[in-house]
């Protein structure tokens, strides 16, 4: 376990090398950065608002519709390390504009479909695009600010991840509302496009290119191996809830270990011979970055799993609309950015890692409120009743993360930048597709009449953040 007792944001890098002057153009290009991160989170949400309205367009069977969001999680989470690395070799702004291109082109795609097969196709493409740019984002902001910075700029990108989780619901219901041009379910990937426009112009006036001086030519083998084992554990935990877990999806994750086991040996070599690997071991070395993966994989569980629970139980069980359940989270996406820089700024730097366990006994508070508001108001819960419990849950998130991805990326080598942020996203995704099938699958077990799911949100919220807490 890393001394984070007394940790404070270093002032010199660990690798006494020349670095590059600041950009001065680097908080405009962070703002790039950051709406680029929102749109992807957004679209990985935002489809399940227009189910009702795609089934009834396009016929849509459902199990079509389940694989419109398993089939752009599937492809984003396993190309998350490859796409990172990329980054390093052939330039990180270079494959952000390709990223955003991509992403822009299959929103298109998605925007124009005829049928579900074709939507289909299109999201995974649009998935596709989304694990080539998404990594850039934490790469970029490595190399081009300040390590005393760092702090401040991830309680931002804390902020926008937390917003981006509950904002689906919302900007769906409202673009679904307001129909703009009569586009119907087509929206919410139509707005994409001006978004990416604007992206690719403010990208490429104001970033910086940077690339790492290391990293030579793409390693081809060890991406398969990846691709391959996170495919294995990733198919079966995002299938296997909705198709009673088969013998086959057990099957698929016990072979992942040896494919995993494989692909580290692979790279232990490719290592001697060329230096030139897919996944930068020597990061796990560092004890802040491994420690504060393993915490994030744990932690990552968490949120996915009780949000599309949380969802299902306002839409499902007490037919709010989705526009009435975006509004709720209000307090919740006020809570995350604020509680963040707070973290960041003041409390970590001071005090530790005993910032991320007031993160946790904060956020563990607002479920349990959560809990009795659920049971006390049962049917007639209001907006108002939840608002307490999700500004708890906010402010705890935002103590938690922003810190834990600061604390994670403060001793990585620049030239490491995009392997390592391929690997917190990949990470993320592992944990959210963890958190979706144990969360998802207990809520869901309970029968559709038995939507306060008090137990599901008392003793998962209860295991999870004690695994956290012991970690």
């Amino acid at each position: 376990m890393v001394d984070t007792e007394r940790t404070t944001w270093p002032s010199e890098p660990v690798l006494q090398v020349a670095q590059p002057a600041p950009d001065p153009r680097r908080w405009w290009a962070l703002a790039v950065l950051l709406v680029a991160t929102f749109m992807d989170l957004l679209d990985n949400n935002i489809v399940t608002v227009a189910i009702p309205n795609i089934q009834q367009h396009l016929g849509a069977s459902p199990t079509s519709i389940q694989w419109m969001n398993a089939g752009y999680t599937l492809a984003f989470a396993v190309m998350l390390i490859t796409g990172g690395r990329l980054g390093d070799i052939f330039g990180r702004k270079r494959m952000f504009l390709t990223g955003v291109a991509g992403f822009m082109a299959a929103s298109g795609m998605c925007a124009i479909a005829q049928s579900p097969e074709f939507l289909v196709g299109a999201r995974v493409v649009q998935g596709g695009a989304a694990a080539v740019m998404v990594p850039q984002v934490l790469a970029i902001i490595h190399v081009s600010f300040a390590r005393e910075e760092v702090g401040k700029v991830v309680s931002l990108y804390a902020g926008i991840v937390g917003l981006a989780i509950v904002a689906g619901p919302l900007v769906g219901g409202l673009l679904l509302q307001w129909n703009p041009f009569g586009l119907e379910w087509r929206s919410i990937f139509a707005v994409n496009l001006p978004v990416g426009a604007v992206a690719l112009v403010a990208v490429s006036a104001w970033m910086r290119e940077s690339r790492s001086p290391n990293a030579r030519r793409p390693d081809g083998i060890g991406m398969i191996l990846v691709a391959v084992g996170l495919l294995l554990v990733l198919f079966p935990l995002v299938q296997g809830r909705e198709l009673g877990w088969p013998m086959w999806s057990i099957v698929a994750m016990v072979i992942a270990v040896p494919v995993f086991a494989l692909f580290l040996r692979y790279e232990r070599e490719k290592v001697r011979r060329d230096d030139s690997p897919l996944l930068a071991l020597n990061l796990f070395k560092t004890g802040s970055f491994s420690v504060g993966v393993g915490t994030q994989l744990l932690f990552s569980c968490v949120p996915a799993g009780f949000f599309i629970t949380w969802t299902v139980y306002l839409q499902g069980g007490l037919g709010w609309s989705a526009l009435h359940t975006g509004l709720t989270t209000i307090p919740f996406s006020v809570a995350v950015p604020v509680a963040g820089g707070l973290a960041v700024r003041y409390i970590f730097p001071k005090y530790g890692r005993r910032c991320l366990m007031v993160g946790v006994a904060v956020m563990t508070s607002g479920v349990l409120s959560y809990v009795w508001t659920a049971h006390h108001f049962a049917t007639t819960v209001t907006a108002w009743h939840a608002a307490p419990s999700l500004l708890l849950i906010g402010s705890g998130m935002g103590l938690l993360v922003a810190p834990l991805t600061g604390m994670i990326l403060i001793d990585v080598p620049p030239h490491e930048a995009g392997a390592a942020s391929g690997i917190i996203n990949a990470t993320g995704q592992l944990g959210a597709a963890v958190g979706v099938a144990l969360i998802g699958g207990l809520f869901f077990s309970q029968g559709l009449g038995k939507f306060a799911g008090k137990q599901t949100f008392g003793v998962v919220w209860g295991f999870q953040w004690g695994c956290v807490a012991r970690f």
